[in-house]
């Protein structure tokens, strides 16, 4: 059986939401596990689930978008994996994003972009999306993909929201439909 570990950290739970939505569309695929792994308000986890990371065949990384960028806890796990990169451990696993913040854009590319770099630096093998944007003028904010992202999944929680109004019905939906797709195509590579 194949599994997913998706290692996150949450300021005020909107991305918890987000990653829950993730597991829902991982476990809805024939085969694949998934596990969530919180990054603590100290920027740690444990070492089990460093464990786990190192046995997963995909690992997605969430964070909220702080003033352009991931939060100070993702990046100390992130610096904290250097000891899996200098031996290449997580070498040729999948890899993917996620991220939210309370404004439509919230630079949430340059989130994005920097899991896409870590990934990189432990050469891991990048997943977008795959989802078409919902960007006619009929689309409505619960439609799936209204951000319109590709490089990796996007939501946004305006900053007086709690976390029973968001992110949206339509985020947590494009969230589903990210599982599903790093899931299969976790599946389909790797048999």
């Amino acid at each position: 059986m194949k599994n997913v570990s998706v290692v996150f950290h949450s300021g005020y739970g909107h991305t918890t939401n987000q990653a829950n939505g993730i597991v829902s569309g991982i476990d809805s695929v024939d085969d694949l596990t998934a596990r969530l792994i919180a990054i603590d308000q100290d920027g740690e986890i444990s070492e089990a689930d460093w464990q786990a990371l190192d046995a997963a065949d995909a690992i997605i990384f969430g964070s909220p978008t702080y003033m352009g960028m991931a939060s100070w806890q993702f990046k100390k796990f992130a610096d904290a994996s250097s000891k899996r990169w200098f031996n290449q451990a997580w070498k040729d696993k999948l890899a993917a994003g996620f991220t939210n913040s309370a404004s439509m854009n919230g630079d949430k590319h340059s989130t994005l972009h920097y899991f896409m770099t870590l990934a990189m630096q432990h050469s891991m093998l990048w997943v977008g999306t795959g989802l078409m944007p919902s960007n006619a003028k009929a689309a409505s904010r619960d439609d799936i993909n209204y951000l319109g992202s590709f490089g990796g999944l996007m939501a946004q929680s305006p900053s007086d929201a709690g976390t029973d109004e968001a992110p949206t019905r339509g985020d947590i939906e494009t969230a589903k439909a990210f599982g599903v797709r790093v899931a299969s195509v976790a599946r389909d590579l790797f048999g």
